[in-house]
């Protein structure tokens, strides 16, 4: 009896090893074949994330170059100019290559004007430069807001298959469906992924455009306060 109780499960071990060996192979999927599934509407999905994706590198990239604080130069230039060095001020500006020298270059050579124009021109250049660095920004809003959608057209075209394969096969079974459900919960999840992901890269960028307009901001105030000070 213990003999023919090892020898049962012996066999079932071996059948539920077996089982599971021919199970495996079909129970992976890679993501590549899944997106596959998604059908054609994954095409503009995609192209909606490489557009996002090259956008959001290409602005922080720049944004964060922008970004960078040379603390010597407000520095250097109140020297210069306390000192009557107006070359010596804006040759500091030219060797810094950034939205704030290009701004303080402006003031630098309309010193002598009344402090409204000063203010005017560098007021000018500030918005020149922050619209350089805003650029772009607009279309990842643009990409999450129309990504989701598209994910619902998948959604759509999803369940007109599903119909449609229920029809041509009289009756309802997982094979007439399976397909409907891949388009349509694939092409849905990948337009709602993406459009978080434009939506989350839109407002990052935003907010380090605004901490830098905040930062220029201080900075022109202090260098015209610089110029309207007594004895200037």
């Amino acid at each position: 009896m213990l003999l023919l109780q090892t020898d049962t499960l012996h066999t079932l071990d071996t059948v539920a090893t077996a089982t599971q060996a021919v199970a495996d192979p079909e129970q992976q999927i890679r993501f590549i074949d899944l997106l596959i599934k998604g059908g054609w509407i994954m095409l503009p999905i995609g192209l909606l994330f490489f557009i996002g994706l090259v956008i959001f590198v290409e602005r922080y990239l720049t944004i964060r170059k922008a970004s960078k604080y040379d603390s010597n130069l407000m520095t250097q230039i109140k020297q210069s100019v306390l000192s009557g060095r107006l070359d010596a001020a804006l040759a500091v500006c030219r060797s810094n290559e950034s939205p704030m020298s290009r701004m303080l270059q402006k003031g630098l050579v309309r010193i002598g004007r009344p402090i409204k124009d000063i203010e005017g021109a560098i007021e000018n250049v500030g918005k020149l430069e922050v619209a350089k660095l805003e650029k772009n920004i607009n279309v990842l809003g643009i990409i999450a807001g129309i990504a989701p959608m598209l994910g619902f057209v998948g959604t759509i075209i999803g369940v007109i298959t599903i119909f449609h394969n229920v029809e041509i096969a009289g009756g309802i079974d997982i094979g007439s469906v399976s397909g409907g459900l891949y388009v349509k919960m694939v092409s849905s999840a990948s337009g709602l992924i993406i459009g978080i992901l434009a939506y989350v890269g839109f407002h990052i960028l935003n907010m380090m455009v605004d901490r830098l307009i905040l930062r220029m901001e201080s900075d022109a105030i202090e260098f015209v306060d610089l110029l309207d000070e007594p004895g200037r």
